[in-house]
């Protein structure tokens, strides 16, 4: 039986390493890979091979001063590309071109249909960086990029993102938020880090009313989320009728995370990728593609992964 469901990741992506402890750094995917091997996942999984992005993509999203400025300060050797948060190495520039290259081929290999589904799994992540900033861990916007790039190369007219890390993607929403072909759902964890997600931000011009966001309060768990999925993401969702469904795919809001108030069970990752499998069955062919942003328990992260990639791969 031909494998419909990817995997990306590369041993590369280990090389964006902090200079100290810091809770985004490579163990976070060898646990994953780790993990996903002893569970027998990687083998019902097709892996494949990708490259680097043109920096001609990344440029559909962000400024070309910015990816200049980050491309300088890694090669001159720069520490941190903000006050402590987002650090760089000489090699994290080639790894984040590498990050949105895993999330390109994938969406490659779907609308050509040699796959249904992928997960990206990656790093640096990307939902925190705008066009002319990074931040919160983030270099370039992975799934900002994919989503322009599906419209510019195969030609999707309507793009849903959703976003589950319990941190609000301010990157992405401010990437689409004039823009009425991608809808930007996001259910996040508020008051909290970055600041921004309150239900009154909706979009402006011809995106208002593209923007969903539904901030939540530390101590909400599955039955709260599943509700959030039941009564507002999925009628909008079906509103909307993408043609492609994209996941920030941060698993930070399991109850066990260091950087969470938010307490979400392993199976609540099941769950929601199964609501939006309803969605993608409906509207899309199916077609969904996972990247990972947050999750830093090196415990819950792969478990987490696990029912989320479960859920892929069952029609």
């Amino acid at each position: 039986m031909a494998k419909k469901v990817g995997i990306a990741c590369h041993s590369d992506f280990l090389k964006h390493e902090p200079p100290g402890y810091h809770p985004e750094r490579p163990e976070r995917l060898k646990r994953i890979m780790g993990h996903l091997k002893e569970k027998d996942l990687l083998a019902e999984l097709k892996e494949f091979d990708f490259q680097a992005a043109d920096e001609s993509w990344i440029a559909e999203i962000h400024t070309e001063n910015y990816i200049s400025r980050v491309k300088e300060m890694c090669q001159r050797g720069y520490p941190y590309l903000d006050y402590g948060d987002t650090y760089l190495t000489r090699e994290s520039f080639e790894v984040a071109r590498l990050a949105v290259g895993a999330a390109l081929k994938a969406a490659d290999l779907v609308m050509d249909g040699v796959l249904k589904r992928a997960f990206c799994c990656l790093r640096p992540p990307g939902h925190h960086a705008e066009p002319d900033r990074g931040m919160g861990f983030c270099l370039f916007n992975n799934v900002a990029v994919l989503a322009r790039y599906l419209q510019k190369r195969h030609g999707i007219r309507k793009v849903a993102i959703i976003d589950w890390d319990v941190h609000h993607g301010n990157g992405t929403q401010r990437a689409f938020y004039t823009d009425p072909s991608v809808y930007y759902f996001s259910v996040h964890q508020f008051p909290h880090y970055p600041g921004t997600g309150g239900e009154e931000e909706r979009g402006e011009g011809e995106g208002e009313g593209y923007t969903l966001n539904v901030p939540v309060a530390a101590g909400a768990g599955d039955k709260e989320y599943f509700q959030i999925f039941e009564e507002k993401f999925l009628p909008a969702l079906e509103a909307f009728k993408p043609q492609i469904l994209l996941i920030s795919a941060g698993f930070d809001a399991h109850r066990d995370d260091p950087l969470s108030g938010i307490q979400l069970s392993d199976e609540a990752y099941s769950r929601m990728t199964d609501y939006l499998k309803e969605v993608s069955n409906k509207t899309a062919e199916g077609r969904i593609l996972s990247l990972l942003e947050g999750g830093y328990n090196l415990e819950a992260l792969p478990r987490s992964v696990e029912q989320h990639i479960r859920s892929l791969l069952e029609d």
